[in-house]
C-alpha cells in the first residue's frame, strides 16, 4: 500500500482509474499537437462525484501545464473556440467560470506531482486529486466543508491510497501539516 504500510490480501482495495471520455481525449490531442513536448495533466471535476453526497451540476476540465507555457496553451485553446480561463482568481471563478457551459481551467503543474497515464492521457492520481481540492478551496468550492471530509473518507474507504505519495505531494504544495491535521480531525482514516 505504501512504504512500510501493508494490508492483508483479503482487504486489498482497488486502484483509482478514472474514466477518460472522448471530450478529454480530444482536448489532450488538441494540446499535444501544438505542444508535443510539454508536461501536462488533464482531468475533470466529474470524477469527484463518486465521493460526494451532494452532487454539483457544474463541472470543470482542469488542464495543468508547465508554468512557462500556460499562456501559450490558453491562447491556443481560446483561438480554437474553447471556453478557457487562465489561472482564474476568486472573482473570475465566481463571476465567469461558474456561469460557463464547459469551462476549461489552465493552471500550473506542480513539479513532481503524482500523475498516471490512462488511455494515452496523463492525468492525476487520487492522491493528487485529494490534495488539490484541499489546496484550492475557491476553485473546488462544491467540495469544501463537510463535503471535503466526506470526499476524503469515501476515497480512503474505496481505493488504495499511498499516504507517503499523498503527503509528499502535499509538502510540494506547502500544505503537508494542514492536510495531516484535517485528515486526523475530520476523518477516521489515520486514527
Amino acid at each position: 500500500m505504501g512504504r512500510g504500510t501493508y494490508s492483508f490480501s483479503g482487504s486489498e482495495k482497488r486502484e483509482f482509474v478514472p474514466f477518460i471520455n472522448a471530450q478529454l481525449q480530444k482536448l489532450w490531442q488538441t494540446i499535444k499537437e501544438q505542444f508535443p513536448y510539454i508536461d501536462m495533466c488533464l482531468w475533470s471535476t466529474k470524477w469527484l462525484n463518486e465521493f460526494m453526497l451532494h452532487q454539483p451540476f457544474k463541472f470543470y476540465t482542469i488542464v495543468e501545464v508547465e508554468k512557462e507555457v500556460m499562456e501559450a496553451v490558453f491562447y491556443n485553446l481560446r483561438e480554437q473556440g474553447y471556453e478557457v480561463f487562465l489561472d482564474p482568481s476568486d472573482d473570475v471563478i465566481n463571476n465567469y467560470v461558474v456561469g460557463s457551459e464547459d469551462p476549461i481551467i489552465i493552471t500550473g503543474l506542480t513539479t513532481e506531482a503524482p500523475t498516471q497515464k490512462i488511455e494515452g492521457v496523463w492525468t492525476q492520481t487520487l492522491e493528487k486529486l485529494l490534495v488539490d481540492i484541499y489546496c484550492d478551496p475557491s476553485l473546488f468550492a462544491a467540495q469544501q466543508g463537510a463535503e471535503l471530509a466526506r470526499v476524503y473518507q469515501t476515497a480512503f474507504e474505496k481505493y488504495a491510497i499511498s499516504k507517503t505519495k499523498m503527503l509528499r505531494y502535499a509538502n510540494r504544495r506547502n500544505k503537508r501539516e494542514p492536510i495531516e491535521d484535517f485528515i486526523t480531525n475530520h476523518t477516521k482514516i489515520w486514527q
